[in-house]
């Protein structure tokens, strides 16, 4: 599957039943930071055994693990500083306990999740206890490494696609760095609900890549992708290629991967030169087209926001995290987006 990150294959051992009375050390990683803006240290911190598992917690043993990035500057905004951050959040693995009012899982089940933000468990541990909301079945065509390694960029495409801007059949969508995890995740979710499809590509590996995306029917040979934009040497006009591929009309959707906020020559990195203008997307799209974003510093001066009124267009961000700060939600993201995977339609 296309999109997954860096993981961590743990070794398997006994599946199911009840753990041995004997104690077992474990070693779990954690990250360590001594002050603001410090390089973060890794440790490993040993434990024996886990606490009793509560009413509601699933002890899964963990078969793989995504090594995915710690956001402390996030933490520290919702006041959830540490001194020490657990380390690998998204895990596939095999449950080998319920708690007495688990209703969703049973011992020898295969499962993928997203420990929340407030986790003590750091998934890179053998065994780990998880709330039964943080886990949903994992499907069977997914192996483990698969599962754990794309969970994250998974649920943050369908929260774009689907709770954001209701994609459907018709629809076109501008999915920018397209070749990346999260952008190949988006453009297969998008062209699934029958969008028609655009992407930027950073480099001519990418543009090749995205070019011989294909969908997973055999005998179908027509691309994912409509158009491919290489924006790699700069000279290429985004908003001017999507308005004509869309006929004058713009896009429905556009799901960027950051924006340039300041003149050129104030960007600090080749790659955030690449990126489009925030006026370069307000022009391409379309009326009552919707904007998903990912620039939390994102500011629309007076005249944008009245282009975007003229369009009757909006602006979601994207956060990766909101599906795990509500309870209202806690779950539902993971088994739709997973529901997927197992070929079922999400409605």
């Amino acid at each position: 599957m296309a999109g997954c990150g860096a993981v961590l294959v743990l070794a398997g051992g006994r599946r199911g039943g009840s753990a041995p009375e004997v104690t077992v050390t474990m070693k779990a990683l954690y990250g360590q930071q001594n002050s603001p803006g410090e390089e973060i240290t890794f440790v490993f911190q040993e434990r024996e055994n886990l606490p009793p598992t509560r009413d509601n917690d699933v002890k899964v043993q963990v078969r793989a693990c995504a090594l995915s990035w710690i956001d402390t500057k996030l933490l520290s905004e919702i006041k959830l500083e540490k001194e020490l951050l657990p380390v690998g959040r998204e895990i596939s693995g095999v449950v080998l306990e319920v708690g007495r009012k688990v209703t969703f899982f049973q011992p020898d089940d295969e499962v993928v999740g997203i420990l929340p933000l407030d986790s003590e468990e750091s998934g890179l541990c053998e065994v780990i206890l998880v709330h039964e909301h943080y886990l949903v079945r994992k499907p069977e065509k997914v192996c483990w490494v698969e599962a754990a390694g794309t969970v994250r960029d998974g649920v943050r495409a369908y929260t774009a696609l689907h709770y954001l801007s209701q994609v459907s059949p018709g629809k076109t969508v501008l999915v920018m760095d397209g070749a990346s995890p999260f952008g190949t995740i988006a453009i297969q979710l998008a062209q699934h609900r029958g969008a028609k499809v655009i992407s930027t590509a950073y480099s001519l590996e990418d543009k090749q890549h995205l070019e011989r995306l294909r969908p997973p029917v055999e005998g179908v040979r027509q691309p994912l992708v409509a158009r491919v934009i290489d924006v790699s040497n700069g000279k290429i006009d985004v908003a001017e290629s999507c308005l004509e591929e869309t006929g004058g009309l713009g896009v429905d959707i556009v799901l960027d991967a950051g924006v340039k906020l300041y003149c050129a020559e104030d960007e600090s990195t080749s790659k955030s030169q690449l990126l489009p203008h925030k006026h370069d997307i307000i022009t391409l799209l379309g009326v009552g087209g919707h904007w998903i974003t990912t620039e939390k510093n994102l500011q629309l001066d007076p005249p944008d926001s009245h282009s975007l009124f003229l369009k009757g267009a909006t602006v979601s961000f994207l956060n990766d995290e909101i599906w795990n700060l509500s309870n209202v939600q806690q779950g539902k993201y993971l088994s739709t987006h997973l529901r997927r995977y197992n070929g079922e339609i999400i409605k």
